[in-house]
């Protein structure tokens, strides 16, 4: 199973971006999956994470009503969007995914590689 992340970038306090992974190798829609982040300096955390196969979603405090995630089921490919982008969500941004319900432990199946988010004031 591979997952390719990819759409950070660089954007201005405010901006939105949306990320995208990509997975082959593992149908998505049979499983969970989650976007994930770490900071500078700071441990990984959770972001979001949702349930294919029920629509089910959750979110981080930090980013409720800011982001959202979601699963293209004919591209097999999982999205963030993420508006409202404040300097504290610079990140290096994570996929994730695992056979069971969305968790915000770090007890996924298969990771991508990353995808870098710096958000400027």
């Amino acid at each position: 199973v591979q997952l390719q992340a990819s759409g950070g970038g660089l954007v201005q306090a405010g901006g939105s971006l949306r990320l995208s992974c990509a997975a082959s190798g593992r149908i998505f829609s049979r499983y969970s999956t989650a976007w994930f982040r770490q900071g500078p300096g700071k441990e990984r955390e959770f972001v979001a994470g949702i349930r294919w196969i029920s629509g089910s979603t959750v979110y981080a405090d930090s980013v409720k009503g800011r982001f959202t995630i979601s699963g293209d089921f004919a591209r097999n490919t999982l999205h963030l969007q993420m508006n409202s982008l404040k300097p504290e969500d610079t990140a290096i941004y994570y996929c994730a995914t695992r056979d069971g319900p969305v968790t915000a432990t770090s007890q996924y199946d298969y990771w991508g590689q990353g995808t870098q988010v710096t958000v400027s004031s």
